[in-house]
């Protein structure tokens, strides 16, 4: 029977043990060639930690947060290296804005996911998706703007499942995204959650050369 999702607060050391979290409800399943792409950047170190216990493929997916104008910590759209770009309608709509009023800063981020791919992949072929059980990781799942537009990217691909899993994500978060997902995956929905950060202890920035090691190691692994 699946483990039923933590509902109670709690604080992870770091990345690494909200991975552990995670692995701990995924690995007693039975997985079809199963590949984990981590949300760049911070879903990586995660996702290296559940690749690892899955003893599945690692690789990275790119999506990159629009932030709404004065205040680029509020994710109101999401974009990923290709593909249109994905807004909270809600958002737009008690903002005031349009679409066409974020154009320039979709435009950025999209430029920048463009860059984070080359930069990670080096030149190497992603990981195959199509036919095999996919499970998208991020450290935490906040809007789930960025999580939708990187499922969608993920569809593309045709995978036989596509899965979303986070340590800890904000309830209302979770309950929408279970219409992009065929899971949603989720350690700990505290109800007094407000951002990810704080729920980890060591909520440093994840570098690049970071997410280049982990995926180094685990293609020569």
């Amino acid at each position: 029977m699946p483990v039923k999702p933590a509902t109670t607060h709690r604080a992870y050391a770091d990345r690494r043990a909200g991975g552990q979290a995670l692995a701990a409800l995924l690995r007693d399943r039975d997985w079809h060639e199963p590949v984990v792409l981590g949300i760049a950047r911070g879903g990586v170190p995660v996702a290296a930690v559940v690749a690892g216990e899955l003893d599945a493929g690692l690789d990275v997916v790119v999506a990159r947060k629009i932030g709404a104008p004065g205040r680029p910590e509020l994710g109101i759209g999401a974009v990923t290296a290709h593909g249109p770009p994905i807004y909270d309608e809600n958002a737009l709509y008690a903002l005031d804005l349009s679409r066409a009023e974020l154009t320039p800063a979709c435009e950025r981020e999209r430029a920048e996911a463009r860059r984070r791919v080359a930069a990670y992949q080096h030149g190497r072929e992603p990981e195959e998706l199509h036919g095999r059980d996919v499970i998208v990781v991020d450290d935490g799942l906040a809007t789930g703007v960025t999580a939708t537009a990187a499922l969608r990217a993920v569809r593309e691909r045709q995978p036989r499942r596509a899965l979303f899993a986070a340590p800890v994500g904000a309830p209302s978060a979770v309950r929408k995204l279970r219409e992009e997902a065929d899971e949603v995956v989720c350690a700990a929905q505290p109800d007094r959650f407000r951002a990810v950060g704080q729920w980890y202890r060591n909520f440093r920035q994840t570098p690049d050369d970071e997410v280049v090691a982990l995926l180094a190691a685990d293609r020569n692994s």
